[in-house]
């Protein structure tokens, strides 16, 4: 099923008309914005390979149930494929089977929606099994209420072993082995589902800190992974240039490794179907113990971006996560559009292409890794304690006082949420630093 456009047009390059339609109810939407959405479908267009041939846009009252846009534009739009050439009209919101088919009769060119034109990036960028899994079942989930028939098709008798009988249509058979592909694509998913969850269940129990990277798309989040961590990745200014998850280990000044994990980058209007398939790849999110909300701050719609984000994340169930805001490319804004750049808890401004930036960054991950310092006060022949010491953080100190060792430690947060409660009765002061909160790196 894992085919894109370029696999069903063969040798044709794809041409297209891009389309939009505005709706009163569309500009009330508070993340919405007309021409930043038009942009980011003609971004999208040229992801996936097509040439751009023009804009067409109409503002409307309300969408058309059989054309979508009015049949004065539809009549306008084919005079503009036909003039300029164009085997293609790509709308920015998504259609019905039955619009769909209305508009292919009267154009005579493919029809795609924004939603099939994601799905068809998304299948061209997959290389995992758990990705080619995702994408497929989620275009089997969008392919299963639009199939339609014409013609002999819907004719056509299915007889034979596995089949309804001799009165099962085209249509009903095609029907009947997609949801069949999609119960089978869903237990091979519930399985690598799995075999991520014991993963996942190992990591915790040795005690790794988990970072999980999250934006939205091209925010430069797997240039943030290659720099940090020296990680093989594919990096291009490109919407979804990486799709499959990947983790790479990060060593602190202080020691300790932590994993950074890049999840699937998130987008406006982003498919019902494709946040259901891929709930087990952004469930990473879930999962970590601090979220990295990486931002382009260069962007005009940056706001709008970071509540989608917010919006998925609250989805998911990991919106109460610990969260650093990254305001990633500062080196594309000027010095007042810096100064603006703020967010609730703490955050950062960085370019992931300089070395200070990046230190920077993992200092402020270390801080949330690293709780304060703490100093214990543990009799000598007390060598289980001692042991104890040691695995709650980074020793920075310790000397012989009389018949006591003292220990000066920066606690590891997650081991000392975990065992220590054993070393309370030794703890001879409170934190000496506060976490930072709000302020910015």
């Amino acid at each position: 099923m894992k085919k894109t456009i370029h696999e069903v047009t063969g040798e044709i390059q794809d041409r297209a008309v891009l389309v939009s339609l505005v709706t009163p109810q569309l500009k009330k939407q508070e993340m919405y914005d007309p021409d930043h959405s038009l942009a980011e479908l003609i971004s999208l267009a040229e992801t996936a390979q097509v040439e751009v041939l023009g804009t067409l846009t109409q503002n409307k009252e309300y969408t058309d149930s059989k054309w979508f846009i009015g049949k004065g534009k539809a009549e306008e739009l084919k005079a503009m494929l036909e003039q300029t050439g164009g085997n293609t009209a790509i709308f920015d919101q998504e259609l019905s089977g039955a619009q769909v088919r209305n508009l292919e009769q009267f154009l005579d060119v493919k029809i795609i929606d924004r939603t099939q034109l994601i799905l068809d990036i998304f299948a061209q960028r997959a290389k995992t099994r758990e990705g080619i899994i995702q994408v497929e079942l989620a275009q089997l989930s969008y392919l299963l209420p639009r199939l339609y028939g014409q013609g002999k098709n819907l004719s056509r008798l299915g007889g034979g072993i596995g089949t309804r009988g001799p009165g099962e249509t085209k249509l009903e058979t095609d029907r009947r082995h997609i949801r069949e592909r999609i119960a089978e694509l869903k237990r091979q998913l519930q399985e690598v589902v799995r075999h991520r969850s014991l993963h996942r269940e190992r990591r915790k129990k040795t005690g790794v800190f988990q970072v999980a990277l999250v934006g939205y798309t091209n925010a430069g989040k797997s240039t943030l992974l290659r720099q940090l961590t020296q990680a093989d990745v594919y990096v291009e200014n490109q919407l979804f240039a990486t799709l499959d998850l990947t983790s790479r280990s990060l060593e602190l000044p202080g020691g300790m490794e932590i994993v950074v994990t890049d999840t699937v980058g998130f987008i406006q209007n982003l498919p019902h179907d494709l946040v259901a398939a891929f709930r087990a790849t952004l469930e990473e999110a879930c999962e970590a113990d601090l979220i990295l909300h990486v931002v382009d701050s260069s962007s005009e719609m940056m706001a709008a971006q970071m509540k989608v984000v917010d919006q998925v994340l609250e989805e998911l169930g990991a919106h109460g996560k610990e969260r650093v805001t990254v305001f990633n490319k500062i080196d594309l804004c000027s010095p007042e559009q810096k100064e603006l750049l703020t967010a609730e808890g703490p955050f950062v401004r960085i370019s992931a292409y300089r070395e200070e930036d990046l230190n920077l960054l993992v200092e402020l991950i270390e801080s949330r890794f690293m709780g304060a310092s703490r100093t214990f006060r543990i009799p000598a022949d007390k060598g289980d304690l001692i042991s104890l010491v040691y695995r709650v953080g980074e020793v920075l100190e310790n000397e012989v006082d009389g018949e006591d060792m003292r220990f000066k430690v920066r606690v590891n947060n997650k081991e000392y949420d975990k065992i220590g409660y054993l070393l309370a009765a030794y703890d001879e002061a409170r934190p000496t630093q506060e976490e930072p909160k709000g302020e910015t790196w």
